[in-house]
């Protein structure tokens, strides 16, 4: 894959984290019934930064827990014969809270879809609510962000590539040629 352009920088980035978390206190009007889900991989490094700058923010801590989508795919059959399992962390109750789930970038809904599969074995939320650092269209689901880092219109044979210093040791959003 070529990289085309390079999209957000590691400060853009943290200024796209900063208002998501902002944003998630105000619609909220706090975050007293707020919990955060990462989404397995790179979701769960953004939701942990979301998590310090609302307590930065609100002087609280806020829940951050991570969702493993693996085996809630729908594409699993086509994926592999025998999935990486990586394991759900939610060690709080997520009954009638409000879970805010983030993910790095995005794009059909599918991921989102089996997040939400996962959450609900898991608990019955009051409202799930979704924050994403990159929102690059094309859906295939009905499925729309509540907080968005960034919009980037994008061809489908294009790619978004998330650096994440906690994954790939360098903080950065480029579009790449497939």
């Amino acid at each position: 894959m070529k990289e085309k352009a390079q999209i957000m920088d590691e400060k853009a980035m943290m200024r796209a984290v900063t208002r998501i978390s902002h944003e998630i206190i105000e619609k909220n009007k706090g975050i007293d019934d707020v919990v955060l889900i990462g989404i397995k991989t790179r979701g769960v490094p953004i939701a942990n930064e979301i998590g310090k700058k609302i307590k930065m923010i609100e002087s609280k801590d806020i829940k951050v827990g991570e969702v493993d989508i693996t085996l809630y795919r729908d594409d699993l059959s086509k994926s592999q014969n025998d999935p990486i399992i990586n394991g759900t962390k939610v060690d709080f109750d997520i009954n009638d809270k409000i879970v805010v789930l983030v993910d790095d970038v995005l794009y059909t809904g599918r991921t989102v879809r089996a997040a939400m599969d996962a959450l609900v074995d898991i608990g019955r939320p009051k409202a799930i609510q979704l924050a994403v650092l990159i929102d690059r269209g094309h859906r295939e689901l009905p499925i729309r962000a509540d907080y968005v880092g960034k919009n980037v219109p994008t061809s489908k044979e294009e790619v978004i590539s998330v650096k994440l210093y906690e994954v790939d040791g360098q903080n950065y959003v480029s579009i790449n040629e497939k």
